[in-house]
């Protein structure tokens, strides 16, 4: 497998677009993975199983990894096995469909729709940074932005008449994403009340920016999220990409497109976006049983 991963990259920054530091992350990804099928005795692609692959990433787990990382490296793990199959390495993908509670058990962190309206009600001061930090949690909820583009957002990447954000995200690639009213109400207020004293030389183009008017850091936005959490009283491990999964699974067990939550949130392909469907297992049972002639 190891012989095919320098092609692999390559595949992947120059076919795919990818940028080079992502590339970088999946090789690193594999890297582990290979190894940990070596201890295993497993050095064909073709012998790996499901339960391989699971096996690996509970023991991720079981280190301590983030979810979001173990997502990543499953994703990683995705994408190679579908281009080896595209280069005719192999014969059949055996991660194509990765259905199994196990694989649920290892799904990112997300709030319930109480728990984000308590985080959101966490700063409900008239202060600059007070109205700040709120508008900063109302975007990340409403637009599942990450948090490299939120620290990174421009003042005209903000569409207040049409009420949509231009975001540069991976691999530079451009794309448009709507915020809602809730969000919209937020921003405006920080826009008009709070930013002006915040940027300091009044010529600052990023639009969320620091006490000291310097635009602010992913590490600030880290602490504001952490913060937020504490004041709400929420006991969960919350951080700025809990957010962006909450976005993703609160839209699609209300019945959002996945295409159109993959295209929201920038993913490459369809299958980083699938780890959100552990969601929607019940809304779907329930759609059966209600509609269907013989349920």
């Amino acid at each position: 497998m190891r012989e095919h991963l320098s092609d692999f990259i390559g595949h992947l920054c120059l076919e795919r677009g990818l940028a080079k530091n992502t590339a970088t992350a999946y090789a690193s990804d594999l890297a582990v993975f290979f190894a940990a099928l070596d201890a295993a005795g497993i050095n064909d692609a073709a012998t790996v199983t499901r339960d391989d692959i699971l096996d690996f990433l509970e023991a991720s787990q079981q280190h301590g990894l983030e979810a979001a990382t173990i997502a990543r490296r499953l994703v990683a793990i995705k994408v190679f096995f579908r281009f080896l199959v595209q280069e005719g390495l192999l014969h059949a993908d055996v991660t194509e469909i990765m259905e199994s509670p196990r694989l649920w058990r290892l799904v990112p962190d997300f709030l319930t729709v109480a728990e984000v309206d308590a985080l959101l009600r966490a700063f409900a001061g008239k202060e600059p940074l007070e109205l700040r930090n709120r508008a900063l949690l109302e975007l990340l909820y409403a637009s599942g932005l990450r948090a490299s583009e939120m620290v990174t957002l421009r003042l005209d990447g903000v569409n207040f008449r049409e009420g949509i954000l231009r975001v540069i995200g991976k691999g530079n690639k451009e794309r448009v994403v709507p915020f809602g009213k809730s969000a919209w109400d937020a921003m405006s207020t920080y826009v008009e009340k709070s930013r002006p004293l915040l940027d300091h030389s009044g010529a600052g183009l990023t639009l969320f920016l620091s006490h000291n008017g310097r635009p602010l850091t992913r590490a600030r936005l880290w602490m504001i999220v952490k913060d937020a959490a504490v004041r709400a009283g929420i006991s969960k491990n919350i951080y700025p990409h809990a957010l962006r999964h909450s976005f993703a699974t609160h839209l699609l067990s209300n019945g959002a497109d996945l295409r159109v939550i993959q295209e929201m949130l920038g993913h490459a392909s369809i299958a980083t976006t699938q780890i959100y469907t552990h969601t929607d297992k019940e809304r779907v049972a329930g759609a059966h049983r209600q509609f269907h002639p013989r349920a």
